[in-house]
């Protein structure tokens, strides 16, 4: 079935299959086919974006085409556990099924952003995709038709008050390496446990969460500076980066069933999380423990809470057969209503 595209002139345009796709951003680049040359809005900063800054969301909620809500920047940085590269606006501007891929303007009518998702349960709980990481995954799109990113090799945690005192820190800041992979590039770079990286090609690590961020920007083989705290002294060090894998067949996720609220069901409390249905609590079925990952009811695959508990029976049986990963390793277990 072809795709069409509406155009100004209530012409229609055929979309031909996305050309290039960045998992990792739930990103598609398309191309139309038009008749006749488009113009083109102006891909802006969203860097520049101030809190509390009016912006307009764009899209087709519903079905309903065109649709503009307005709104204001809510905050930035926003991390929902979406994936390792989380940095969203967060919006107040209606944004509803049907928005994914719309943009974000500012009130200069430039694209500060896509949008990307909701909080599900929530009113007035938007995110959108920054423009500046756009502009940083766009020419790899264009030219390879996929993004390839850079890696350390390293775990990291953040940095709380206590450790910046204990660290040798004037404030908490910066990611705090809890283990370095044997012959990753963090290793040959002089990377050591207990350091704790604050900027990364002089951009500051505000936050721990967005190291693999800064380190992604930069492609494998690529030579990075890294400046660490180590036992109260700065230190700058270079590490040539390895490339990062990643399965570009795993599917999309659906960032519009993204739900970071537990929910109460069957004596468990369970939340969608970027692995699955995840056990947040257990009150009365043993053999199930906080962390497990539901994967299946009854034989049928399930990603979100929604979906398992519409897999459960109405009624009839008594007892219902999960599938659920622990760790590195799935196992069966057996709960009664």
């Amino acid at each position: 079935t072809a795709t069409l595209a509406k155009l100004e002139t209530d012409q229609s345009a055929p979309v031909r299959d996305p050309e290039a796709l960045d998992r990792e951003l739930d990103l598609a680049l398309l191309k139309v086919d038009a008749p006749q040359p488009l113009p083109a809005v102006k891909l802006g900063d969203s860097d520049s974006l101030l809190v509390g800054e009016h912006v307009l969301a764009v899209g087709n909620p519903f079905g309903l085409g065109h649709t503009v809500t307005l709104g204001i920047v809510s905050a930035k940085a926003r991390t929902i556990g979406a994936g390792p590269y989380d940095d969203f606006i967060q919006t107040d501007a209606s944004i509803n099924p049907g928005n994914s891929g719309g943009p974000l303007f500012n009130l200069r009518g430039e694209v500060v952003g896509i949008n990307t998702a909701i909080k599900a349960g929530a009113d007035g709980i938007g995110f959108a995709i920054p423009s500046t990481e756009l502009r940083n995954v766009l020419p790899q799109l264009r030219a390879k038709g996929f993004v390839e990113r850079g890696r350390l090799g390293l775990r990291f945690q953040p940095v709380d008050g206590t450790l910046a005192k204990a660290l040798g820190l004037d404030r908490p800041h910066g990611a705090l390496v809890a283990e370095i992979e044997k012959g990753s590039p963090a290793e040959a770079a002089g990377l050591r446990e207990g350091d704790v990286i604050v900027e990364v090609e002089g951009e500051r690590v505000r936050r721990a969460e967005m190291l693999p961020r800064l380190v992604a920007h930069h492609g494998p083989g690529a030579r990075i500076h890294v400046t660490v705290v180590r036992q109260g002294k700065r230190l700058t060090l270079t590490a040539t980066l390895a490339k990062l894998e990643t399965d570009q067949s795993a599917p999309v996720r659906d960032p519009e069933a993204l739900d970071r609220e537990p929910e109460e069901l069957l004596g468990m409390t369970l939340r969608n999380t970027p692995d699955g249905v995840t056990v947040m609590g257990v009150s009365q079925h043993r053999g199930l423990r906080v962390g497990d990952v539901i994967v299946e009811v009854d034989g049928k695959a399930i990603r979100t809470v929604k979906e398992l508990r519409e897999a459960i029976p109405a009624k009839g049986k008594k007892a219902i057969l999960l599938r659920v990963r622990r760790g590195e390793r799935e196992l069966f277990v057996g709960i009664e209503r």
